[in-house]
């Protein structure tokens, strides 16, 4: 299993950001993803999914509302738009295969700062 993401960055408050994750090594069309995040001095924290066929997705309390998951099949990317960004968003973002986050990639520094 390989994931990459990438799309981070610093950004202001209100602001917005795509986060995109190209996966390999797998059957990426027949398994639901996964975003994840760590804070700075926290734990890792799921915030959003998505099944295999795209057409369910679900949310995090914190983040429903603001942020939309999906996905290329074609393309074995997955994405996430981040709009309305706070400055509690700041982490580390990273894709997965699990809900736990054990088989996750490189994440993704998002910055949100004025």
């Amino acid at each position: 299993v390989q994931l990459q993401a990438s799309g981070g960055g610093l950004v202001q408050p209100g602001g917005s950001l795509r986060l995109s994750c190209v996966a390999s090594g797998f059957i990426f069309r027949a398994t639901p993803m996964y975003w994840l995040r760590q804070a700075p001095g926290k734990g890792l924290d799921l915030i959003s999914g998505i099944s295999s066929a795209g057409t369910t997705t679900h949310y995090s309390d914190s983040v429903k509302g603001r942020f939309t998951v999906s996905r290329d099949n074609g393309k074995t990317t997955l994405f996430l738009e981040m709009d309305n960004l706070k400055s509690e968003d700041t982490a580390v973002y990273y894709c997965a295969t699990d809900e736990a986050g054990n088989y996750r990639g490189q994440g993704t520094q998002v910055t949100v700062s004025s």
